[in-house]
C-alpha cells in the first residue's frame, strides 16, 4: 500500500481550507483503498517534512503537490522531504494537465454568464514563480486553454517575474481588447486569489476549486508517480 500525501501552500482563508479539504476528499471517494493525507508547505499545519517522515514509517509514500507549476515549493519544500527518505517518490504539479483546462473553461463561462463577445481577451493569472520551468507550465496551461475558449489567451503572474496580472490587463486594453476576463489559475480562495481579483480585470472568474476534474487530476499524478 502507498500513500497519497497531497501537499498544498496552505493558506489563512477559511474558505480556502475548506476548498482544499473537500479537494482531498474528493481525491479519498476516487481511490478508497489508499490512504489520503494533507501536508502544507507554508502557513498551515502539519508540514510536509513532518508527514513524510511519519507516513514513510509505515509505508511507501508519493507526495502530490496541490500546486499548479513547478516553483520553490516543489523544488525545494517538497523535493528535500521527499528526497531525505527511501521509497517516497513526488508527483507532478497539476497545472499542464488537460482537465484543468476543461477547468478554467467552466470557470470562465460562469463568470461571463456562457456569453463569449466579440472583443473579448482572456488573461490566465497565475501566482509567478522565477523558476524556468513554472514559466513553461503555464505557458503550457495556456495554451491548453486557448484550444477551448473563443477569444485570445495571454497570461499575467501575481508575484516574482512580469509580467503582472495587472499589466497583461492594460495591455490587452491596449490592443483593442473590450473585456478582460481574469482566469485564476489558482487552486482555491486565499491571498493569491485576491491578487487576481483586485488586478483590475473587467470579469474574475473564480479559483478552480473543490472540483471532481481537480481529483481526477491529482489522482492521475499520484498513479504516475
Amino acid at each position: 500500500m502507498t500513500t497519497l500525501v497531497a501537499c498544498s501552500h496552505g493558506t489563512a482563508s477559511p474558505v480556502g481550507q475548506r476548498t482544499v479539504e473537500e479537494l482531498v476528499a474528493l481525491v479519498r471517494s476516487r481511490i478508497p483503498q489508499t490512504r489520503v493525507v494533507q501536508a502544507f508547505v507554508d502557513v498551515q499545519e502539519p508540514a510536509v517534512h513532518e508527514v513524510v517522515s511519519q507516513e514513510r514509517e509505515r509505508d511507501e509514500v508519493v507526495v502530490v503537490p496541490l500546486l499548479l507549476s513547478v516553483g520553490y515549493h516543489t523544488a525545494v519544500d517538497i523535493a528535500e522531504a521527499v528526497n531525505a527518505h527511501e521509497g517516497v517518490r513526488q508527483g507532478e504539479p497539476l497545472g499542464t494537465h488537460p482537465l484543468i483546462a476543461e477547468v478554467l473553461r467552466t470557470r470562465l463561462l460562469t463568470a461571463v454568464d456562457g456569453d463569449w463577445q466579440d472583443g473579448d481577451h482572456v488573461v490566465l493569472a497565475a501566482a509567478g514563480s522565477s523558476n524556468p520551468r513554472a514559466v513553461g507550465d503555464v505557458s503550457l496551461a495556456a495554451q491548453n486553454l486557448s484550444k477551448l475558449v473563443p477569444a485570445p489567451v495571454s497570461v499575467g503572474y501575481a508575484s516574482a517575474i512580469a509580467p503582472r496580472i495587472a499589466e497583461a490587463v492594460e495591455t490587452a486594453r491596449a490592443r483593442g481588447a473590450r473585456r478582460v476576463i481574469a482566469a485564476s489559475h489558482v487552486l482555491a480562495p486565499g491571498y493569491f486569489a485576491g491578487l487576481v481579483a483586485r488586478a483590475g480585470a473587467d470579469v474574475v472568474a473564480a479559483p478552480l476549486g473543490a472540483d471532481d476534474r481537480v481529483a481526477e487530476v491529482v489522482v492521475d499524478r499520484f498513479r504516475r508517480a
